[in-house]
C-alpha cells in the first residue's frame, strides 16, 4: 500500500495490474479484505489510475475478489507468458504507462518485463502457498542473490517511492 497515486504520476504510469495470491490478500484466504486495502485501492481509482488484477488464481475465487474489491480483473491469466497483453487491450494503454505489482520473480515480474511494463516486487503476504511455488521461490531467493547472473535488476529493486522510473530490463528482442 506504499504504492501512491503521486508515485505512479511521477513514473508516468496510469494504471496498475496487480497479482492477487500473496501480494494483495494472503493465498487461499476468502472473507473480508486485509485492513486498508479498499480504501487504498479507492484513493488510486479516484487518483485515475486504473487498477486491474492479472491473477493465475481459478476463474471463480478471481471473480469473488474482483467483487470484493470493486476491480475488473481476471484468471486464470498464464502468467508470465500470458494474460498481461490482455490486460493491456482492455486498459487501451501502451505497456510504459502500466506497473505489475506481484510476489513472484518468474511469474509477475517476468511477465511484466516481457511487454515492457515497470515492474514492482513485493514481498509475499503470506509463507502459504502450493508447494510448486515454494520450489520456484528457493530459485528466485538464488537468482536475486546472485548478482554474477544480471537477473537481479528484473525488478527486484528495493522499494522506494523516492527513486526515479527505471525501464524494464528484459527487451522483447
Amino acid at each position: 500500500m506504499d504504492i501512491t497515486p503521486a508515485w505512479l504520476r511521477e513514473r508516468g504510469l496510469r494504471a496498475v495490474l496487480f497479482d492477487l495470491d500473496n501480494t494483495l490478500v494472503p493465498y487461499k484466504t476468502y472473507g473480508e479484505a486485509p485492513q486498508g486495502l479498499l480504501e487504498w485501492l479507492e484513493a488510486l481509482k479516484e487518483a485515475g489510475i486504473q487498477v486491474m488484477l492479472v491473477s493465475n488464481g481459478s476463474r471463480r475465487r478471481v471473480r469473488y475478489w474482483c467483487e470484493k474489491l470493486g476491480v475488473p480483473g481476471f484468471g486464470p491469466a498464464g502468467k508470465p507468458w500470458f494474460g498481461f497483453r490482455k490486460a493491456l487491450r482492455r486498459l487501451a494503454l501502451a505497456p510504459r504507462e502500466v506497473a505489475v505489482v506481484g510476489d513472484q520473480l518468474f511469474t509477475d515480474v517476468l511477465g511484466g518485463n516481457l511487454i515492457g511494463a515497470y515492474t514492482v516486487l513485493v514481498p509475499p503476504l503470506s509463507k502459504r502457498e502450493m508447494g510448486y511455488t515454494r520450489l520456484v521461490r528457493k530459485l528466485e531467493r538464488w537468482v536475486l542473490q546472485n548478482p554474477s547472473l544480471g537477473l537481479a535488476a528484473w525488478g527486484n529493486e528495493e522499494f522506494d517511492p523516492k527513486e526515479p522510473r527505471q525501464e524494464p530490463t528484459i527487451s522483447k528482442e
